[in-house]
């Protein structure tokens, strides 16, 4: 039994003719036939019923189709791994955080030692990127949340912190002259939240919880995907909002937002490197990974 023999049967079946089977495999209908005849000795079993007007399979021969056509699928898989290996792609899972405001340099840095390795990144949140995973989508994923499906190496590999941020006007200059405690008076405020699945959205909720504060106390005017967007947002003077302070570096230097800093045991994070333990890694992605491991992010 091969693939050519497999495959004959499997477009037999989908054609229900072998003239026609013959003319999509680009092979003489004798040859079509000598493959059907091959399986069925094989297996000693009839696959395919044919008369001079119809053509029919039998039960055996729909097991088969079956199983023929997850065999046909693995094999595609195969080749095309190969041809990706060949052509040393890395295929990337990130999370908003890291894709926005870590990969850029990493990869710029890590692209002028490998120039022969290139990048595929898609971006979703943390949940989205664990799920592709899953389902092997990515080489590697960046998430900003710990994972702790056994199927998966989850490592931290930089370190953020979350931070409420404001628009820049004197009612919120007035809180940061004061020395106490103003964060309870701030959640009193117009408040932009990330959507739910996002590592940030998991950090914001752990302080509310910690704080004894339900969102259902809260003034929550809108949930954002996009951090850029949530940052323009806040600078217009729409609300406040909890986001990482890699996020909103860019726009405290440039003055536009103030950073209020949350309690250490709710702000510090970690973000993590993940991929599948039972994966085989192409010896380029090692590479990318020993890389990453010896950045000081």
């Amino acid at each position: 039994m091969d693939f050519k023999q497999l495959q004959s049967f499997v477009t037999v079946v989908q054609e229900e003719s072998f003239t026609q089977a013959a003319g999509k495999l680009f092979v003489s209908q004798s040859t079509v036939s000598t493959h059907i005849h091959q399986l069925e000795s094989e297996l000693n079993t009839k696959l395919i019923l044919r008369t001079t007007k119809s053509l029919q399979t039998t039960p055996k021969g729909r097991e088969l189709y079956e199983y023929a056509l997850n065999i046909l699928e693995l094999k595609e898989r195969m080749v095309q791994a190969c041809s990706i290996e060949s052509q040393r792609i890395i295929h990337l899972g990130a999370s908003t955080i890291p894709s926005a405001y870590i990969l850029p340099q990493l990869l710029a840095d890590f692209g002028k030692l490998h120039p022969d390795i290139y990048f595929i990144i898609h971006q979703s949140d943390s949940q989205g990127i664990i799920n592709g995973l899953k389902d092997g989508l990515f080489n590697l994923g960046f998430i900003g949340m710990s994972c702790e499906d056994s199927d998966f190496c989850c490592q931290p590999f930089c370190r953020d912190r979350m931070v409420v941020i404001t628009p820049v006007n004197e009612h919120f200059l007035q809180y940061k002259q004061q020395k106490e405690n103003v964060l309870p008076e701030l959640l009193r405020e117009p408040l932009i939240l990330r959507e739910k699945g996002s590592g940030s959205k998991k950090m914001a909720d752990n302080f509310l919880a910690h704080s004894g504060i339900s969102e259902d106390e809260l003034q929550i005017i809108a949930r954002v995907n996009d951090q850029e967007t949530i940052k323009n947002l806040v600078a217009s003077g729409m609300g406040i909002s909890i986001i990482s302070e890699k996020a909103a570096h860019n726009f405290l230097q440039e003055k536009r937002l103030l950073a209020f800093e949350l309690p250490q045991a709710f702000s510090e994070r970690s973000l993590y490197l993940i991929y599948r333990k039972n994966y085989l890694l192409p010896s380029y992605v090692k590479e990318f990974l020993g890389f990453i491991s010896q950045s000081k992010l």
